[in-house]
């Protein structure tokens, strides 16, 4: 199998920004926030789960998750919150291993926001390759991105773990405080460290 980086860091950090720029240099990047957009899609693999454990009401006509109605109940309720990621976590893990495992390129970018929040991945990445900025740039770029208003924001980020943290759990880091062209310079560099870690195997 190939050298499995997992990549991550708070909202707004510009994970999606690093991924683009790894994938447009050949690599396989597996995006966890995709898989689960394609699980709850229009008949996809989750549906039937989530349409047995929280009703029709969470199902738009399309047969799609109702996302805007789940976010706000999950929001409001832990109960529901773990109740949805027992029913995800476990199809987005499996979805992401068997992808990984067919990857053909030397290494894998794993996208994976909650990583350093959970264990469900540890076994599977080789190297933990933090995405970082300053937290009122996080803030921006999020309701930038996102639509939502600041103080949702700073709820997401109240879920995720400390950046301090973060930092301190990190083999990798990509500072992205500047603009496109000083993280594309970071990136280049580390797809030369991790062409040559997978070459040693």
């Amino acid at each position: 199998m190939s050298l499995v980086i997992g990549l991550t860091g708070g909202i707004g950090s510009g994970k999606s920004s690093a991924a683009k720029l790894f994938a447009a240099l050949g690599a396989c990047v597996i995006d966890t926030d995709e898989i689960a957009h394609e699980l709850t899609q229009s008949h996809g693999a989750a549906i039937s789960a989530i349409r047995q454990n929280f009703g029709e009401d969470f199902i738009t006509g399309e047969g799609a998750l109702n996302r805007e109605k789940m976010r706000s109940l999950v929001f409001s309720d832990s109960a529901s919150r773990q109740k949805l990621e027992a029913i995800l976590h476990p199809l987005i893990r499996m979805t992401a291993a068997r992808n990984a495992a067919l990857a053909s390129s030397p290494y894998v970018i794993m996208v994976v926001p909650l990583l350093l929040e959970t264990s469900d991945y540890r076994e599977m990445v080789r190297r933990i390759l933090v995405v970082d900025c300053d937290e009122q740039k996080q803030i921006v770029r999020a309701m930038a991105r996102s639509g939502l208003g600041a103080h949702e924001v700073r709820a997401i980020m109240a879920t995720q773990i400390a950046r301090q943290q973060r930092l301190q759990q990190a083999d990798d880091v990509i500072a992205n405080d500047s603009d496109l062209a000083h993280l594309q310079q970071q990136v280049e560099a580390l797809h030369q460290k991790y062409l040559a870690l997978a070459d040693e195997g």
